[in-house]
Protein backbone atom coordinates (compact mmCIF):
# COMPACT_ATOMS: atom_id res chain seq x y z
CA UNK A 1 0.00 0.00 0.00
CA UNK A 2 1.22 3.48 -0.94
CA UNK A 3 0.44 6.49 1.26
CA UNK A 4 0.09 10.03 0.00
CA UNK A 5 -1.36 13.35 1.08
CA UNK A 6 -3.82 13.79 -1.80
CA UNK A 7 -5.14 11.48 -4.49
CA UNK A 8 -6.74 13.25 -7.47
CA UNK A 9 -9.00 11.25 -9.78
CA UNK A 10 -9.13 12.91 -13.19
CA UNK A 11 -6.27 14.08 -15.38
CA UNK A 12 -8.08 16.76 -17.36
CA UNK A 13 -7.21 20.44 -17.19
CA UNK A 14 -8.94 20.86 -13.83
CA UNK A 15 -7.33 17.78 -12.26
CA UNK A 16 -3.86 18.73 -13.48
CA UNK A 17 -4.36 22.33 -12.31
CA UNK A 18 -5.31 21.01 -8.88
CA UNK A 19 -2.23 18.78 -8.78
CA UNK A 20 0.09 21.66 -9.70
CA UNK A 21 -1.56 24.07 -7.24
CA UNK A 22 -1.54 21.66 -4.30
CA UNK A 23 2.00 20.50 -5.09
CA UNK A 24 3.17 24.11 -4.97
CA UNK A 25 2.20 24.12 -1.28
CA UNK A 26 4.30 21.03 -0.63
CA UNK A 27 1.64 18.32 -0.61
CA UNK A 28 2.43 14.85 -1.95
CA UNK A 29 0.12 14.10 -4.88
CA UNK A 30 -0.96 11.01 -6.80
CA UNK A 31 -3.09 11.86 -9.85
CA UNK A 32 -4.73 9.16 -11.97
CA UNK A 33 -6.58 9.14 -15.26
CA UNK A 34 -7.99 6.26 -17.34
CA UNK A 35 -6.69 7.73 -20.62
CA UNK A 36 -3.20 6.93 -21.90
CA UNK A 37 -0.60 9.67 -21.79
CA UNK A 38 -0.63 10.35 -25.51
CA UNK A 39 -4.39 10.63 -26.06
CA UNK A 40 -6.54 13.71 -26.49
CA UNK A 41 -4.06 16.41 -27.45
CA UNK A 42 -5.56 16.82 -30.91
CA UNK A 43 -9.13 15.75 -30.17
CA UNK A 44 -10.37 18.62 -27.99
CA UNK A 45 -11.18 21.58 -30.24
CA UNK A 46 -12.45 23.75 -27.42
CA UNK A 47 -10.69 26.75 -25.95
CA UNK A 48 -10.83 28.14 -22.43
CA UNK A 49 -11.02 31.80 -21.49
CA UNK A 50 -8.93 31.92 -18.34
CA UNK A 51 -10.17 34.81 -16.18
CA UNK A 52 -9.01 36.34 -12.95
CA UNK A 53 -8.88 35.05 -10.26
CA UNK A 54 -8.27 31.71 -12.02
CA UNK A 55 -5.11 33.13 -13.58
CA UNK A 56 -3.84 33.89 -10.08
CA UNK A 57 -4.39 30.25 -9.11
CA UNK A 58 -2.41 29.05 -12.13
CA UNK A 59 0.32 31.57 -11.30
CA UNK A 60 0.58 30.13 -7.79
CA UNK A 61 0.73 26.70 -9.40
CA UNK A 62 3.76 27.84 -11.39
CA UNK A 63 2.25 27.12 -14.80
CA UNK A 64 0.67 30.37 -16.02
CA UNK A 65 3.88 31.72 -17.57
CA UNK A 66 3.94 28.66 -19.85
CA UNK A 67 0.22 28.87 -20.74
CA UNK A 68 -0.06 32.62 -21.37
CA UNK A 69 2.09 32.89 -24.55
CA UNK A 70 -0.09 30.32 -26.32
CA UNK A 71 -3.26 32.41 -26.05
CA UNK A 72 -4.84 35.74 -26.95
CA UNK A 73 -5.65 38.52 -24.50
CA UNK A 74 -9.31 39.29 -23.78
CA UNK A 75 -9.60 43.05 -23.35
CA UNK A 76 -13.32 43.54 -23.96
CA UNK A 77 -16.37 41.31 -23.46
CA UNK A 78 -19.00 42.38 -26.00
CA UNK A 79 -22.62 41.24 -25.84
CA UNK A 80 -24.79 41.82 -28.88
CA UNK A 81 -28.56 41.40 -28.77
CA UNK A 82 -29.81 40.28 -32.19
CA UNK A 83 -33.07 38.71 -31.11
CA UNK A 84 -35.45 40.84 -33.12
CA UNK A 85 -37.46 39.82 -36.15
CA UNK A 86 -34.59 40.75 -38.46
CA UNK A 87 -31.02 39.51 -38.01
CA UNK A 88 -29.51 42.87 -37.00
CA UNK A 89 -27.84 44.07 -33.80
CA UNK A 90 -30.39 45.83 -31.58
CA UNK A 91 -28.10 46.56 -28.64
CA UNK A 92 -24.36 46.19 -28.11
CA UNK A 93 -22.82 46.33 -24.65
CA UNK A 94 -19.06 46.45 -24.18
CA UNK A 95 -17.60 45.47 -20.82
CA UNK A 96 -14.05 46.80 -20.84
CA UNK A 97 -11.25 45.04 -19.02
CA UNK A 98 -9.82 48.49 -18.30
CA UNK A 99 -12.49 48.71 -15.59
CA UNK A 100 -10.94 45.74 -13.77
CA UNK A 101 -7.98 45.83 -11.42
CA UNK A 102 -5.66 43.99 -13.80
CA UNK A 103 -6.77 45.92 -16.91
CA UNK A 104 -7.98 42.87 -18.86
CA UNK A 105 -10.48 40.04 -18.45
CA UNK A 106 -8.23 37.13 -19.22
CA UNK A 107 -6.65 35.04 -21.98
CA UNK A 108 -8.21 32.60 -24.41
CA UNK A 109 -6.13 29.44 -24.72
CA UNK A 110 -6.72 26.22 -26.62
CA UNK A 111 -7.39 23.25 -24.36
CA UNK A 112 -4.61 21.41 -26.17
CA UNK A 113 -2.04 24.12 -25.32
CA UNK A 114 -3.17 24.30 -21.69
CA UNK A 115 -2.97 20.55 -21.37
CA UNK A 116 0.54 20.38 -22.85
CA UNK A 117 1.79 23.09 -20.47
CA UNK A 118 0.25 21.42 -17.43
CA UNK A 119 1.64 17.98 -18.31
CA UNK A 120 5.10 19.46 -18.76
CA UNK A 121 4.85 21.18 -15.37
CA UNK A 122 3.72 18.05 -13.52
CA UNK A 123 6.52 16.02 -15.12
CA UNK A 124 9.02 18.36 -13.42
CA UNK A 125 7.61 17.94 -9.91
CA UNK A 126 9.10 15.37 -7.54
CA UNK A 127 6.00 15.43 -5.32
CA UNK A 128 3.56 14.49 -8.12
CA UNK A 129 3.05 10.92 -9.33
CA UNK A 130 0.92 11.02 -12.52
CA UNK A 131 -0.50 7.62 -13.44
CA UNK A 132 -2.09 7.25 -16.86
CA UNK A 133 -4.27 4.34 -18.01
CA UNK A 134 -5.38 3.96 -14.40
CA UNK A 135 -8.99 3.75 -13.17
CA UNK A 136 -10.45 4.19 -9.70
CA UNK A 137 -12.36 0.99 -8.94
CA UNK A 138 -12.91 1.30 -5.20
CA UNK A 139 -13.24 3.94 -2.49
CA UNK A 140 -13.39 3.35 1.25
CA UNK A 141 -13.35 6.29 3.63
CA UNK A 142 -12.87 6.43 7.37
CA UNK A 143 -12.44 9.19 9.91
CA UNK A 144 -8.64 9.03 9.54
CA UNK A 145 -7.93 8.24 5.87
CA UNK A 146 -9.35 7.04 2.56
CA UNK A 147 -8.32 3.91 0.70
CA UNK A 148 -8.66 4.11 -3.07
CA UNK A 149 -8.34 1.02 -5.25
CA UNK A 150 -6.68 1.56 -8.62
CA UNK A 151 -6.79 -0.71 -11.63
CA UNK A 152 -4.13 -0.57 -14.32
CA UNK A 153 -6.13 -0.65 -17.56
CA UNK A 154 -3.25 -2.45 -19.28
CA UNK A 155 -3.77 -5.52 -17.11
CA UNK A 156 -6.77 -7.86 -16.83
CA UNK A 157 -5.48 -9.39 -13.61
CA UNK A 158 -7.34 -8.03 -10.55
CA UNK A 159 -4.43 -9.14 -8.40
CA UNK A 160 -2.45 -6.29 -9.96
CA UNK A 161 -4.86 -3.73 -8.47
CA UNK A 162 -3.22 -1.30 -6.08
CA UNK A 163 -4.49 0.59 -3.04
CA UNK A 164 -3.52 4.17 -2.31
CA UNK A 165 -4.12 5.50 1.20
CA UNK A 166 -4.68 9.27 1.17
CA UNK A 167 -5.51 11.97 3.67
CA UNK A 168 -7.78 13.56 1.08
CA UNK A 169 -9.30 12.38 -2.19
CA UNK A 170 -10.27 14.89 -4.89
CA UNK A 171 -12.95 13.90 -7.40
CA UNK A 172 -12.09 15.71 -10.63
CA UNK A 173 -13.33 12.82 -12.73
CA UNK A 174 -15.99 14.64 -14.67
CA UNK A 175 -19.75 14.97 -14.92
CA UNK A 176 -20.17 11.18 -14.68
CA UNK A 177 -17.90 10.96 -11.65
CA UNK A 178 -17.51 7.41 -10.38
CA UNK A 179 -16.05 8.66 -7.09
CA UNK A 180 -19.14 10.81 -6.50
CA UNK A 181 -21.30 7.74 -7.04
CA UNK A 182 -19.10 5.58 -4.79
CA UNK A 183 -19.50 8.16 -2.02
CA UNK A 184 -23.29 8.09 -2.43
CA UNK A 185 -23.58 11.75 -3.38
CA UNK A 186 -26.69 12.37 -5.46
CA UNK A 187 -26.87 14.94 -8.24
CA UNK A 188 -29.47 16.68 -10.35
CA UNK A 189 -29.00 16.93 -14.11
CA UNK A 190 -31.16 18.61 -16.71
CA UNK A 191 -30.75 18.85 -20.45
CA UNK A 192 -31.54 21.57 -22.94
CA UNK A 193 -32.77 20.79 -26.43
CA UNK A 194 -29.58 22.46 -27.49
CA UNK A 195 -26.05 21.62 -28.56
CA UNK A 196 -22.86 23.61 -29.04
CA UNK A 197 -20.92 23.19 -32.24
CA UNK A 198 -17.31 24.30 -31.78
CA UNK A 199 -14.66 25.08 -34.38
CA UNK A 200 -12.14 27.73 -35.40
CA UNK A 201 -12.59 30.47 -38.01
CA UNK A 202 -10.36 33.02 -39.68
CA UNK A 203 -11.70 36.42 -40.73
CA UNK A 204 -10.61 39.59 -42.52
CA UNK A 205 -11.45 42.10 -39.80
CA UNK A 206 -9.22 42.03 -36.68
CA UNK A 207 -10.88 40.88 -33.48
CA UNK A 208 -9.07 43.63 -31.51
CA UNK A 209 -8.98 41.25 -28.52
CA UNK A 210 -12.77 41.52 -28.17
CA UNK A 211 -14.80 38.45 -27.22
CA UNK A 212 -18.19 38.77 -28.92
CA UNK A 213 -21.27 36.96 -27.63
CA UNK A 214 -24.28 37.32 -29.94
CA UNK A 215 -27.64 36.55 -28.35
CA UNK A 216 -30.37 35.48 -30.69
CA UNK A 217 -33.19 32.93 -30.67
CA UNK A 218 -31.80 29.45 -30.08
CA UNK A 219 -28.82 30.35 -27.96
CA UNK A 220 -25.69 32.52 -27.96
CA UNK A 221 -23.09 32.47 -30.72
CA UNK A 222 -19.68 33.40 -29.31
CA UNK A 223 -16.43 34.25 -31.07
CA UNK A 224 -13.40 34.41 -28.80
CA UNK A 225 -10.02 35.84 -29.91
CA UNK A 226 -7.18 33.48 -30.69
CA UNK A 227 -3.63 34.12 -31.94
CA UNK A 228 -3.40 34.72 -35.69
CA UNK A 229 -3.50 31.63 -37.91
CA UNK A 230 -1.35 31.74 -41.05
CA UNK A 231 -1.19 35.51 -40.77
CA UNK A 232 -4.97 35.99 -40.53
CA UNK A 233 -7.10 37.04 -37.53
CA UNK A 234 -8.53 33.96 -35.88
CA UNK A 235 -11.32 33.21 -33.38
CA UNK A 236 -12.71 30.15 -31.67
CA UNK A 237 -16.45 29.61 -32.13
CA UNK A 238 -18.95 28.24 -29.64
CA UNK A 239 -22.29 28.19 -31.45
CA UNK A 240 -25.16 27.16 -29.18
CA UNK A 241 -28.29 26.28 -31.11
CA UNK A 242 -31.18 23.79 -31.04
CA UNK A 243 -29.81 20.25 -31.25
CA UNK A 244 -31.35 19.54 -34.65
CA UNK A 245 -29.86 22.74 -36.07
CA UNK A 246 -26.42 21.87 -34.64
CA UNK A 247 -26.51 18.52 -36.44
CA UNK A 248 -27.48 20.27 -39.67
CA UNK A 249 -24.60 22.72 -39.32
CA UNK A 250 -22.17 19.93 -38.55
CA UNK A 251 -23.21 18.08 -41.71
CA UNK A 252 -22.42 21.09 -43.94
CA UNK A 253 -19.29 21.46 -46.04
CA UNK A 254 -16.71 23.97 -44.83
CA UNK A 255 -17.83 26.38 -47.54
CA UNK A 256 -21.50 26.15 -46.58
CA UNK A 257 -20.76 26.43 -42.85
CA UNK A 258 -18.53 29.46 -43.52
CA UNK A 259 -21.38 31.17 -45.37
CA UNK A 260 -23.86 30.27 -42.62
CA UNK A 261 -21.78 31.67 -39.78
CA UNK A 262 -20.93 34.80 -41.78
CA UNK A 263 -24.68 35.38 -42.10
CA UNK A 264 -25.42 34.66 -38.44
CA UNK A 265 -22.64 36.99 -37.24
CA UNK A 266 -24.26 39.71 -39.38
CA UNK A 267 -20.95 40.34 -41.14
CA UNK A 268 -19.52 41.90 -37.96
CA UNK A 269 -16.20 40.22 -38.72
CA UNK A 270 -16.45 40.23 -42.50
CA UNK A 271 -16.42 36.87 -44.31
CA UNK A 272 -15.59 33.97 -41.99
CA UNK A 273 -13.75 30.82 -43.08
CA UNK A 274 -13.89 27.53 -41.17
CA UNK A 275 -10.30 26.61 -40.33
CA UNK A 276 -10.58 23.44 -38.22
CA UNK A 277 -12.59 20.26 -37.74
CA UNK A 278 -15.80 20.61 -35.71
CA UNK A 279 -17.22 18.95 -32.62
CA UNK A 280 -20.76 18.93 -31.24
CA UNK A 281 -21.48 18.90 -27.50
CA UNK A 282 -25.01 18.37 -26.08
CA UNK A 283 -25.86 21.05 -23.51
CA UNK A 284 -26.65 20.04 -19.94
CA UNK A 285 -26.45 21.54 -16.48
CA UNK A 286 -25.76 19.62 -13.30
CA UNK A 287 -25.32 20.16 -9.56
CA UNK A 288 -24.71 17.69 -6.70
CA UNK A 289 -26.60 17.59 -3.41
CA UNK A 290 -23.29 17.86 -1.54
CA UNK A 291 -19.68 18.71 -2.35
CA UNK A 292 -18.08 16.47 0.26
CA UNK A 293 -18.07 13.10 1.95
CA UNK A 294 -15.63 11.82 4.56
CA UNK A 295 -12.12 12.35 3.10
CA UNK A 296 -13.58 13.38 -0.29
CA UNK A 297 -14.12 16.72 -2.05
CA UNK A 298 -15.77 17.28 -5.41
CA UNK A 299 -14.35 19.85 -7.82
CA UNK A 300 -14.83 20.85 -11.45
CA UNK A 301 -17.44 18.95 -13.47
CA UNK A 302 -17.91 16.43 -10.67
CA UNK A 303 -19.27 19.44 -8.76
CA UNK A 304 -20.92 21.57 -11.46
CA UNK A 305 -21.71 21.51 -15.16
CA UNK A 306 -22.95 24.61 -16.98
CA UNK A 307 -23.47 25.67 -20.60
CA UNK A 308 -20.48 27.62 -21.99
CA UNK A 309 -21.80 31.12 -21.31
CA UNK A 310 -19.55 33.81 -19.88
CA UNK A 311 -16.52 31.51 -19.68
CA UNK A 312 -17.62 30.26 -16.27
CA UNK A 313 -17.03 26.49 -16.42
CA UNK A 314 -13.30 25.99 -15.88
CA UNK A 315 -12.99 29.25 -13.97
CA UNK A 316 -15.50 27.91 -11.43
CA UNK A 317 -13.26 24.82 -11.20
CA UNK A 318 -10.18 26.93 -10.51
CA UNK A 319 -12.12 28.68 -7.76
CA UNK A 320 -12.89 25.28 -6.19
CA UNK A 321 -9.18 24.47 -6.32
CA UNK A 322 -8.06 27.75 -4.77
CA UNK A 323 -10.57 27.51 -1.92
CA UNK A 324 -9.31 24.03 -1.05
CA UNK A 325 -5.68 25.11 -1.42
CA UNK A 326 -6.12 27.99 1.01
CA UNK A 327 -7.86 25.81 3.59
CA UNK A 328 -5.22 23.08 3.32
CA UNK A 329 -2.37 25.61 3.53
CA UNK A 330 -3.73 26.85 6.86
CA UNK A 331 -4.12 23.31 8.14
CA UNK A 332 -0.59 22.38 7.04
CA UNK A 333 0.83 25.49 8.69
CA UNK A 334 -0.67 24.43 12.01
CA UNK A 335 0.20 20.75 11.51
CA UNK A 336 -3.48 19.86 11.23
CA UNK A 337 -5.23 17.22 9.14
CA UNK A 338 -5.77 18.41 5.53
CA UNK A 339 -8.63 15.94 5.07
CA UNK A 340 -10.46 16.58 8.32
CA UNK A 341 -14.24 16.78 8.28
CA UNK A 342 -14.19 20.31 9.70
CA UNK A 343 -11.97 21.49 6.82
CA UNK A 344 -14.18 19.84 4.21
CA UNK A 345 -17.30 21.35 5.76
CA UNK A 346 -15.66 24.77 5.49
CA UNK A 347 -15.02 24.08 1.80
CA UNK A 348 -18.65 23.11 1.24
CA UNK A 349 -19.98 26.14 3.14
CA UNK A 350 -17.91 28.42 0.92
CA UNK A 351 -18.45 26.73 -2.42
CA UNK A 352 -21.88 25.13 -2.49
CA UNK A 353 -23.92 28.37 -2.27
CA UNK A 354 -21.72 29.96 -4.96
CA UNK A 355 -22.01 26.85 -7.13
CA UNK A 356 -25.80 26.77 -6.89
CA UNK A 357 -26.03 30.52 -7.56
CA UNK A 358 -23.80 30.38 -10.64
CA UNK A 359 -25.38 27.28 -12.11
CA UNK A 360 -28.81 28.83 -11.58
CA UNK A 361 -27.71 32.17 -13.01
CA UNK A 362 -26.19 30.62 -16.12
CA UNK A 363 -29.31 28.49 -16.55
CA UNK A 364 -31.43 31.64 -16.56
CA UNK A 365 -29.08 33.38 -19.00
CA UNK A 366 -29.18 30.42 -21.34
CA UNK A 367 -32.96 30.16 -21.22
CA UNK A 368 -33.19 33.92 -21.79
CA UNK A 369 -30.93 33.61 -24.82
CA UNK A 370 -33.31 30.99 -26.25
CA UNK A 371 -36.41 33.17 -25.95
CA UNK A 372 -38.64 33.07 -29.02
CA UNK A 373 -41.73 35.15 -28.08
CA UNK A 374 -41.27 38.81 -28.98
CA UNK A 375 -42.21 40.08 -25.51
CA UNK A 376 -39.51 37.93 -23.90
CA UNK A 377 -36.90 38.90 -26.51
CA UNK A 378 -37.73 42.53 -25.81
CA UNK A 379 -37.36 41.93 -22.07
CA UNK A 380 -33.86 40.54 -22.70
CA UNK A 381 -33.09 43.61 -24.81
CA UNK A 382 -34.24 45.95 -22.01
CA UNK A 383 -32.05 44.11 -19.50
CA UNK A 384 -28.96 44.36 -21.67
CA UNK A 385 -29.65 48.04 -22.30
CA UNK A 386 -29.81 48.64 -18.55
CA UNK A 387 -26.49 46.86 -17.97
CA UNK A 388 -24.92 48.87 -20.77
CA UNK A 389 -26.14 52.29 -19.65
CA UNK A 390 -26.26 52.17 -15.84
CA UNK A 391 -22.72 52.43 -14.46
CA UNK A 392 -23.19 50.59 -11.15
CA UNK A 393 -24.99 47.72 -12.91
CA UNK A 394 -22.22 47.47 -15.49
CA UNK A 395 -19.55 47.34 -12.79
CA UNK A 396 -21.52 44.66 -10.91
CA UNK A 397 -21.81 42.62 -14.12
CA UNK A 398 -18.05 42.87 -14.64
CA UNK A 399 -17.37 41.78 -11.07
CA UNK A 400 -19.72 38.80 -11.34
CA UNK A 401 -18.40 37.89 -14.78
CA UNK A 402 -14.82 37.46 -13.59
CA UNK A 403 -15.97 35.34 -10.67
CA UNK A 404 -15.52 37.71 -7.76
Amino acid sequence: MIETDILIAGGGIAGMSAAARFAADGHQIVIVDPAPADIGEGSDLRTTAFLEPGIETLTKAGVWDAIKPTGAELRVMRIVDAGGETRTPRETADFDGAETKQGFFGWNVSNKAARVALMAKLAQLDNVDFRFSTTVTGFKNTARFADVTLSDDKSDDESDDETIRAKLVIAADGRNSSLRDMAGIEHKRWAYDQSAIVFVVTHDKPHDNISTEIHRTGGPLTLVPMPDLDGKPCSSVVWMTPAKRADELNAMSNEALSAEITHDTMNLFGPLSVASPRAVWPMIAQVPSRLIAARLALIAEAAHVVPPIGAQGLNMSLHDIETLAELMAKAKLHNEDIGATALLKSYERRQLPKTLARVGGIDLLNRASMFEPKTLRDLRYVGLSALNRIGPLRKLAIKVGVGK
